[in-house]
């Protein structure tokens, strides 16, 4: 698990993709000082396995579905890329809890100024909305950030200045895409709600219910 705190902006090295999946080089540092072969990184908010550490570089798989299913397809050398190690059993919780486990694809739309902060429009697919709600938690490349405002076909986000400059976004700009994961704990709301309703119930979120679970 992460917490969308990213720790560094690595160099993609190398991107080797076919068919059959992929092996991604990142150029870095910072996530290198305890991580050894068999541990979890996020990579723009995916999760990827190190396979091979060495002293500035580690080396991970894709499997072809996770290559398919988020812009890390799009990736090349020379690209930034956020990183993130794995959280670790009583270690600071400064985001949301983050699983790398990338819900879709999102594209930027448009970046203006607001204050001292920068406002991002992001285009995303309506079975990621169901998901998304106004001051709630997304995670956009691995980064934990607040939902700003939504409509029908995408969502917005503040970012302020040291967010943009810790983190690859600030490379980012209309056109390019980002990957997307929903708050973990929104989706197990919504998809209880829902099964709740088709089992039969037809009530969904009721008074009754909540005192039943203590609350």
């Amino acid at each position: 698990m992460f917490t969308g705190i990213i720790e560094e902006v690595g160099v993609v090295a190398k991107l080797v993709g076919s068919s059959s999946g992929a092996m991604i080089t990142v150029s870095c540092k910072k996530v290198l000082e305890d991580i050894r072969v068999g541990d979890s990184v996020a990579v723009n908010g995916v999760c990827l396995t190190a396979r091979e550490v060495g002293n500035d570089f580690f080396v991970a798989d894709i499997m072809p579905e996770t290559f398919r299913s988020t812009a890390l397809s799009e990736l090349s050398a020379g690209k930034r890329v956020n990183l993130e190690r794995a959280l670790k059993a009583g270690g600071r919780f400064g985001g949301h809890m983050v699983l790398g486990h990338v819900d879709g694809v999102g594209k930027i739309l448009k970046s203006y100024p607001e204050g001292n902060a920068v406002v991002i429009e992001i285009g995303a697919s309506p079975e990621l909305m169901k998901y998304v709600v106004p001051k709630g938690s997304v995670a956009v490349d691995g980064i934990s950030l607040t939902v700003q405002g939504v409509g029908i076909h995408g969502f917005s986000i503040s970012i302020i200045p040291h967010t943009l400059r810790a983190t690859a976004l600030q490379y980012k700009k209309p056109g390019d895409t980002v990957n997307l994961e929903a708050d973990i704990i929104g989706k197990y709301v919504r998809e209880y709600l829902f099964n709740l309703r088709e089992n039969g119930s037809g009530k969904g979120l009721t008074a009754e219910m909540l005192k039943f679970y203590g609350f």
